[in-house]
């Protein structure tokens, strides 16, 4: 789209070739002002100076000029102007720097694509520059390679785009927080001294005690806020936070009906974008001269610093709210898997410390007891000893005992717990942050979306006849950036619908096809080594299978993941959401659904479905006519559960963590470092040393939470859900997530560019997620306790079947007996070296084949059946009753923080009320100043009133007709009233009162 000469011209402030290296590389070449922004482009030609006289200039050749308020170094041009160095000695004007686009005087003819990237850019830049922002760009030499343009937001700029943006500034007005007193203050100040040595070495308020009142920006009230020095006034995240506002509702309306650099990224016009981070995180000066990303790498991001807390605040400023509250709750769920992980071991020592007086398992061990068991394949096995699993019995017990039924109580409180304590945590954050009572930020169409929106509105107009209508629909509102057309129905998304359903299914069916693939497995090997003539080999059927199919499913699993978060953000993208936080929750739901499935299916079928349709003796289940359904150990399932779950949770935490986070990584900067060396080779050696924004250019991107959220629940799914049959799980959890925290921060500190600032009030969906999944596993807990371990069994011969009333013959009670003679054709032993054998014994409550009723469920099964249903339905509600006391005791809002916003807000009132007196009181003075002027001069005024336009609070600055009236004086002081407009509407101007109420109300 060509556009007219008088707009080919892009202001932008030329850098010199060689300069400064004031300030890291983090300030334009004039060394004063901040790089709060950087855009990348890959430069496709070089950039030259001006052609020399005669040659002519055509639209392929953009002038850029500068806007700056500073020169460059070794310029005279006054500020405003910056100065280029003109080759060829032709005295052009200053400031005037051209860059080639190609087609002009070049050799190689520019790809008319690349010709195109450059009119946008350039109009995105001027579009820029109009909003108040400063660009500078270097000067480059190289053929290829990636062009940077810096951009600085000035003063006024950032104070008008907080003031939008509700940003909340410190006032002056500070008060003192309310001191803990008696025994409470004893505690604290001991408490205080025993975490000294676990608190981070950061920087800290010179007055802890003392908090600033907090309240949006408004230019209006400059002097109520402590500014300092308006270069620190906003910190560099807020400053990359009021750019990046800016950048993403620029609009670019004549070369490309887009909005935002988002938009330009996804097209290509830019490569990326990002603002800097904070210099090197090497420590290289003192450490009071230590920049905040150096602080954060010896205080946080340092594996050796895992024993202290995280310094959350530190990380909120440098980083922004929303991942500030990542690593907040990342380190409270890490906290209070401390007394989770205490009670664990001491419900495993529990275990280890009873099992060699456990009745039922010092049964399964006694050889003289000499229980003959049933085979467990057809033909091939043998009857067998149930003393020969006397190991299996005693592990089993290790994890299922009475202490279990405790453990899981206990655990699905600490679920509400922690939630509780979150919902607190979170709320003195918000109120620590200034997070309360802020706006959801207006978000804008993401670039698929408006790409899309605009193929429609294509398809419209050539479906049109009328060429006027069609100019007519083609306008856009370019006061708002958006174009006059209807939104995206859901007819539109209709494909992506119907895709989404189906896609989600088939990878449901993928993920049971796997765990089904996994159980076809154990049948087949356990049938194939039972043959084995190795008697060594038949003996280690069970802990063979078990082990290796663990590692299959484990191994499947990682893979699938892989590939459900592709299929994830692919499924999100068909569905065309309107903006990134649409887009993000409706990723986050499909990712967790998929790896929710994926994680937990084979845990699933351990605990419910393993054993349970198996069938009988001479009636068994087959699969594909030949493979008997698996049952579970003679121990029960349970242990095998805790097998499962505790290979696939250390698994999923070792490999994802060493290899996913740490390896893949590290390759990837291992293989750009080989590629920049061979680069580095053809460059020339004069090469002036990198910059700030070309090491961070070399960084990973910023991808967001998303993954690192989705690893932590899928860990709480396996603390909380099945944690009943593996109490160990909490400790394993709280082992990787003190290496978790410091390798995240390590990676946010040393390998990921600076991502942009984000506010946040909360952690959003991922709450809803962690609530759901809390009451979820109160079912699976009391589930797993009726009906995967031996809990209910043992508690119903305890008390209605024992002869005694001891777990002495428990194990004869939960063994049926059956008939040999009854085995169907094929399926006896044919090699049995128990000849006389005529009953064996299987683990199920059935009639004796003695019985009228042979074979059928005896009064012993329907007695532990109810007993089981009964047990869940105690177990939840009292679990849910006692949630809801947990609630109830522990408030949302922390009674301190009640008061604090309290004082706050009474704070706030007296200050503005004071504000508005001190108005009123001048507004007097001057009434009574004009009524004295008006009786000593004789001369009478209609009101005497002040002349509107000339009292504010603005910054002080050059005032209009002010200078001549008071005879040349330069610049007035602003004056503390906020505005007397409203008071003189209808005054005539009288230079007397101008001249008087000027020299009373100036400050």
């Amino acid at each position: 789209m060509q556009i007219s000469p008088s707009e080919d011209k892009i202001p932008v402030v030329d850098s010199p070739s060689s300069p400064k290296a004031s300030g890291e590389g983090l300030c334009f070449s004039d060394g004063r002002r901040k790089v709060d922004y950087v855009l990348v482009f890959h430069q496709r030609r070089h950039s030259s100076i001006r052609s020399p006289a005669g040659t002519s200039v055509s639209h392929d050749r953009l002038s850029i000029v500068s806007n700056g308020n500073f020169p460059p170094h070794g310029s005279d041009v006054a500020a405003g102007r910056g100065g280029g160095v003109l080759g060829g000695g032709e005295a052009a004007n200053v400031g005037e720097v051209f860059m080639e686009l190609g087609g002009a005087g070049g050799n190689e003819p520019t790809e008319p694509a690349d010709h195109e990237m450059c009119l946008i850019r350039q109009e995105f830049e001027a579009n820029l520059l109009e909003t108040g922002l400063e660009i500078e760009r270097d000067r480059e030499s190289k053929t290829h390679g990636p062009s940077f343009t810096r951009l600085h937001a000035p003063w006024p700029v950032l104070c008008r785009e907080a003031e939008f943006l509700k940003i909340k500034v410190p006032t002056k007005t500070s008060y003192e927080l309310k001191e803990e007193k008696g025994f409470g203050s004893s505690m604290s100040t001991v408490w205080r001294k025993m975490n000294q040595p676990f608190q981070p070495k950061v920087p800290r308020q010179e007055h802890e005690r003392t908090k600033f009142l907090t309240h949006c920006f408004s230019r209006d009230k400059l002097h109520l806020y402590n500014i300092t020095s308006k270069d620190t006034f906003f910190d560099n995240a807020t400053r990359g936070r009021i750019v990046y506002e800016i950048l993403r509702r620029t609009v670019c309306v004549r070369t490309c009906q887009t909005i935002g650099i988002s938009t330009l990224i996804a097209k290509g016009v830019y490569d990326s974008a990002f603002p800097l981070h904070d210099g090197d995180y090497k420590v290289i000066r003192h450490l009071e001269e230590r920049s905040d990303r150096q602080v954060l790498h010896e205080e946080w991001a340092r594996y050796s610093a895992f024993y202290k807390y995280q310094p959350i605040d530190l990380v909120r400023k440098y980083f922004g709210e929303k991942i500030g509250l990542y690593f907040a709750w990342l380190g409270v769920y890490t906290q209070l898997l401390i007394p989770a992980s205490i009670v664990g071991i001491i419900v495993f020592g529990y275990g280890v410390a009873t099992v060699d007086t456990n009745i039922p398992s010092q049964e399964m061990c006694d050889e003289s007891l000499n229980f003959t068991m049933c085979p467990l394949c057809d033909g091939a096995c043998d009857f067998w000893h149930l003393s020969t699993a006397c190991g299996t019995a005693r592990a089993s017990h290790l994890f299922d005992n009475p202490a279990t039924v405790f453990f899981a109580i206990f655990m699905s409180l600490w679920v509400v717990l922690f939630l509780e304590h979150w919902k607190r945590r979170q709320i003195s954050l918000s109120f620590s942050w200034d997070l309360t009572g802020i706006e959801e930020d207006e978000e804008h169409p993401r670039p698929k979306y408006e790409t899309i929106l605009l193929q429609k509105r294509q398809r419209k107009l050539k479906n049109k006849k009328n060429k006027k209508k069609n100019e007519l629909d083609l306008t856009v509102n370019t006061t708002n950036g958006k174009a006059a057309i209807e939104k995206l129905t859901w007819k539109d998304r209709l494909p992506g619908y119907f895709i989404n359903v189906s896609s989600i299914l088939f990878m449901f069916g993928l993920t049971f096809s796997a765990v089904f693939g996994v159980i076809i497995y154990r049948i087949t090997v356990s049938a194939l080594m039972a043959m084995s003539p190795d008697p060594e080999t038949k003996s280690n059927v069970r802990v063979t299978v078990t082990a290796t199919a663990v590692i299959i499913n484990l191994v499947v699993i990682l893979i699938l993941d892989e590939i459900y978060g592709a299929v994830a953000l692919w499924l999100t993208e068909l569905e065309i959401p309107k903006t990134e936080t649409n887009f993000e929750e409706r990723l986050i739901l499909k990712a967790f659904l998929l790896k929710f499935m994926n994680a937990y299916a084979p845990i699933f079928y351990v605990a419910f479905f393993k054993g349970r349709f198996a069938g009988r003796p001479g009636s068994y289940v087959y699969v594909f006519n030949d493979y008997r359904m698996e049952e579970c150990a003679p121990g029960g399932c349970l242990i095998e559960l805790c097998i499962q779950l505790s290979i696939i949770m250390l698994g999923k935490q070792l490999i994802q963590n060493n290899i996913f986070e740490i390896g893949i990584p590290k390759l990837k900067k291992f293989v750009r470092a080989i590629k920049d060396k061979g680069s580095a080779k053809t460059e020339k050696e004069e090469e002036r040393p990198p910059q700030q924004w070309n090491l961070d250019y070399a960084l990973a991107p910023f991808e967001g939470l998303t993954p690192e959220y989705m690893e932590m629940i899928i860990q709480f799914g396996f603390v909380s859900l099945f944690v009943a049959s593996f109490p160990l799980a909490p400790l394993f959890a709280l082992l990787n997530n003190v290496i978790e925290i410091r390798l995240d921060a390590k990676k946010f500190v040393t390998e990921l560019r600076r991502p942009v600032a984000a506010r946040a009030k909360d952690i959003g969906i991922w709450y809803n997620i962690l609530s759901g999944m809390g009451k979820f596993s109160v079912i699976i807990n009391a589930f797993v306790i009726s009906f995967t371990s031996d809990f209910i069994p043992r508690l119903v011969y305890l008390y209605m079947f024992s002869q005694t009333g001891t777990m002495h013959g428990f194990i004869d009670h939960t063994l049926s007996y059956f008939n040999v003679s009854n085995f169907k054709s094929g399926t006896a032993p044919q090699n049995s070296e128990h000849g006389d054998i005529t009953v064996c014994r299987y683990k199920d409550y059935r009639e004796p084949p003695w019985s009228p009723d042979a074979y059928t469920f005896s009064k012993q099964y329907w007695c532990v059946l109810a007993a089981r249903l009964a047990f869940v339905i105690l177990f939840q509600n009292l679990v849910m009753f006692l949630s809801l006391v947990v609630a109830w005791v522990i408030p949302d809002v922390p009674k301190t923080i009640v008061e604090q916003l309290k004082r706050e807000k009474k704070l706030l009132v007296d200050v503005f009320l004071q504000e508005e007196k001190e108005k009123f009181q001048l507004i007097q003075s001057l009434f009574s100043k004009d009524a004295t002027l008006q009786q000593g001069g004789g001369q009478v005024l209609r009101q005497g009133l002040p002349i509107p336009g000339r009292y504010s609070t603005l910054p002080s600055g050059p005032t209009q007709g002010l200078a001549g009236d008071r005879g040349g004086e330069g610049t007035r002081a602003r004056c503390r009233a906020a505005s007397f407009s409203q008071f003189t509407r209808k005054i005539p101007q009288s230079p007397r009162n101008e001249n008087e109420n000027s020299r009373h109300t100036a400050v």
